[in-house]
């Protein structure tokens, strides 16, 4: 198990669950081990090429530029650009990303940051009332208070400069498009109006773009978003710049400073200063594979390296995903995961984290606190090697279940895993030229100390929230094999774990991993997908000690595997998206 060497040195220095598909639709289960109730969804096969989204407008568009001979990155681009429009309560213009790359031309595996920042007026304390309190959690996050500065155009910008084929101003044209003759509302967007519609009728633009007068935007019906076309129409023309000086970037400081009754202090110095950065995959030997992700600011692969890692330790394998005994293994290293998510992970360029977190006897003496068939009493921070040690307190932060997730497999052999989001759903609410702006400021700890300690993911001018964000490319011989990622707030690394588990642990078609229940451990309560086979192992987890909460879980994984067959690919049945290749 293992960090790359890079990275080694760099780091010594909603609940507003959106409506699934409804029951209504779904007409055939999902194998045995998936959840009842979903849209059954099969296995894709294709042997160039393959593209999985959250949305099918999303996918066509990806899939065309990979059909015209484009590459990942390409169709990563046509891919985002048409998500902003068609599910604009997840991602878009207005949030940020993590994108994990294979160039297939010199074989190395890289990540980039386009993580939002804090703006370089903003305190430690902008989540505080006056009297020292913390603000409630809405009242933070609608209007403009919440807002980081984006880096999703600038990330799809600087990655298509340094490996795309087509011209960028092409790959515009299907949003575009679609933005100006109308797309027709998908039964999950409909159902995440009205869900939000309190906050969404909060600021007059959001209003009349979600609403139909008073009513709102009902599933079928064709919205067109002409702000957002003439948008893209200018980054089309002007380049990715444009939209971090001019005209647009201006827009956004506007519409966050002049909230009114909850403004940001974004500026457009924020904008200037904005920066991508490549960063050192996190890696973690498994099995005959390497699980290589994002590291800090993002959590996801440091945590789901130590879920991996740790239940590398038992014999998963012989018990299968129908043995409670398995669950409580792989709950219990979650919650020894998210303990040390909680003490040591934030962004590294402002706070030092341990070197040991993926150490091999780090993980086996973490493992040793783990009795088969019997949970945890708690779940504490380790003590983990590092060179230079500070005291920190245990992080406070939220982070609710929205983003979204895009895997792309191109002819060339790059590939490319992708989550993206504007963090909760909706993100502030706030509206700018046809796309809503982010709340991931939300995403650090509201208290800065506890016990008189500082806390890791607390707010500092420029930093970038920590996150749970995991696009993984799970590598094979120094060859990609699969590339998986979900959307799910900090349930997202539960998701992934359970994909990887069930598909290189139990040998489930990849299909069928992704559709597997969902059963989530983070911080001592055990969620079991409600409607699934997941609440069969209820009575077996409260005898081991759990306490448990049956609800739905709203993962949204696209996953393609590379096979010396071809590509297999698939969608969450939990979600709209689908998977397609040729």
């Amino acid at each position: 198990m293992r960090l790359s060497h890079a990275l080694l040195s760099s780091l010594a220095g909603l609940s507003l669950s959106l409506p699934t598909l409804a029951a209504s639709q779904a007409a055939d289960a999902v194998a045995p081990e998936g959840a009842s109730g979903l849209e059954h969804k099969q296995e894709v096969q294709a042997q160039r090429f393959m593209v999985a989204a959250a949305n099918p407008l999303a996918v066509e568009a990806g899939y065309q530029v990979l059909k015209q001979g484009g590459n990942a990155v390409d169709a990563m681009v046509a891919v985002q650009t048409m998500l902003g429009l068609v599910e604009p309560q997840s991602s878009g213009l207005g949030g940020g990303a993590f994108v994990v790359y294979y160039d297939a031309a010199n074989g190395s595996l890289t990540t980039f940051d386009g993580r939002e920042t804090a703006p370089l007026q903003a305190t430690p304390e902008l989540f505080l009332n006056p009297d020292g309190s913390e603000m409630k959690f809405y009242a933070a996050v609608v209007g403009g208070r919440s807002v980081g500065t984006p880096g999703t155009v600038k990330l799809l910008g600087e990655l298509h400069q340094r490996y795309g084929k087509q011209p960028w101003a092409e790959l515009l044209q299907p949003a575009i498009r679609q933005a100006s003759e109308g797309f027709a509302v998908s039964p999950r967007l409909a159902g995440a109006i009205a869900e939000s519609a309190e906050h969404l009728q909060r600021y007059p633009s959001t209003k009349a773009y979600f609403f139909n007068g008073e009513q709102p935007r009902q599933a079928g019906e064709l919205l067109t978003n002409p702000e957002y076309a003439d948008t893209l129409r200018t980054l089309a023309e002007q380049g990715h710049e444009a939209f971090y000086q001019g005209p647009l970037a201006e827009a956004i400081v506007a519409a966050v400073q002049h909230a009114s009754d909850n403004p940001g202090v974004l500026s457009l110095q924020d904008f200037a200063t904005y920066r991508i950065k490549q960063r050192p995959a996190v890696c973690l030997a498994y099995l005959q594979y390497d699980v290589c992700g994002m590291g800090p600011p993002s959590s996801g692969a440091l945590t789901l390296g130590q879920i991996l890692g740790i239940t590398s330790h038992f014999d998963l394998a012989s018990l299968g995903p129908q043995s409670a005994q398995a669950w409580q293994i792989i709950g219990d290293a979650s919650r020894l995961a998210f303990a040390d998510r909680g003490r040591y992970m934030a962004d590294t360029d402002y706070v030092p984290l341990p070197q040991g977190l993926l150490q091999p006897d780090y993980l086996a003496a973490r493992a040793k606190l783990i009795t088969p068939g019997q949970a945890l009493a708690e779940a504490n921070p380790g003590e983990p090697q590092w060179d230079k040690p500070i005291a920190l307190a245990d992080d406070q932060s939220l982070e609710l279940p929205s983003t979204s997730h895009i895997s792309i497999v191109d002819a060339e052999g790059n590939a490319l895993s992708m989550t993206t989001t504007i963090e909760n759903g909706f993100g502030s609410t706030l509206m700018a030229k046809g796309f809503l702006l982010n709340n991931e400021l939300t995403d650090f700890s509201f208290a800065t100390h506890a016990d008189g300690y500082p806390i890791a993911n607390r707010l500092e001018p420029g930093k970038r929230p920590r996150s749970s964000m995991a696009p993984t490319i799970v590598m094979q011989a120094g060859k990609p094999y699969m590339v998986v990622g979900s959307p799910g707030g900090s349930r997202i690394i539960g998701y992934v774990a359970k994909t990887l588990i069930a598909h290189l642990q139990w040998g489930l078609p990849v299909q069928e991993a992704i559709s597997l229940p969902n059963l989530v451990n983070r911080f001592g309560s055990y969620d079991l997908e409600a409607g699934s086979s997941a609440t069969q192992l209820e009575d077996e987890l409260i005898q081991m000690g759990f306490k448990t909460s049956v609800r739905e879980l709203n993962s949204g994984i696209q996953a393609i595997v590379l096979s010396p067959e071809g590509l297999r690919g698939g969608a969450d049945p939990r979600r709209e998206g689908i998977a397609k290749g040729d």
